[in-house]
């Protein structure tokens, strides 16, 4: 990764060259594979979708015990803490480059939860707001044109495919939360199943390999 220059995962490398496999299309142009690609899913259906990954992460926080916000990811250096706050923070920073015609950065995407946010209660209040948040977003765009380009710390893409991203990444991470409560013994309470994640760009993988 440092000798790629790469700042984020995931990537995709080869001969020296990488890109970040943030947006399918420029996967499959960087490798070359002649095939079509972009959302499979319409704005409208991501954004319900959205509200959908949402609304249960909020759920699967509020049963995450505050004792153990402190443990630590299988195979990454961080916190449940953390990811349960990052489900929400990964929209906050599409809706600010929405909302502010500014690029989309790592750096809001990846912030820290705030010092005072310490228990399950506090980051589902948090991701509470952040649902209205964007379900408010949506009721203004839901006839906007999605084709439009946007700068993101990757490059450029399209509203479309930004929006998509959004609602994976937080998918993803949504299904490491119900993981993390199985292990504990905790049941999750409606977890993503596959209809919940159905024509999202989703693996059956949950974790990243150490």
């Amino acid at each position: 990764m440092r000798a790629l220059g790469a700042r984020s995962v995931p990537v995709v490398a080869r001969d020296g060259r990488f890109v970040y496999a943030q947006v399918i299309t420029e996967v499959i142009a960087f490798l070359g594979l002649g095939e079509a690609g972009g959302p499979v899913l319409a704005p409208a259906a991501l954004a319900a979708r959205a509200d959908v990954v949402l609304g249960t992460a909020v759920r699967l926080v509020r049963q995450l015990p505050d004792s153990a916000l402190g443990n630590v990811l299988p195979n990454r250096p961080r916190s449940w803490r953390v990811l349960a706050h990052h489900v929400f923070q990964i929209p906050v920073a599409f809706l600010e480059m929405e909302e502010k015609g500014t690029r989309l950065e790592y750096e809001v995407m990846t912030a820290a939860p705030p010092d005072d946010m310490l228990s399950n209660a506090s980051i589902a209040a948090f991701g509470e707001a952040v649902r209205e948040r964007f379900a408010d977003w949506w009721a203004r765009n839901a006839g906007a044109d999605f084709t439009q380009p946007v700068e993101t710390y990757f490059g450029g893409t399209s509203r479309h495919e930004m929006l998509e991203r959004t609602v994976w990444h937080s998918a993803q991470h949504v299904r490491q939360l119900a993981a993390l409560l199985e292990s504990i013994g905790i049941a999750p309470d409606q977890p993503l199943g596959a209809a919940e994640i159905r024509d999202l760009p989703l693996t059956d993988k949950i974790w990243d390999e150490g």
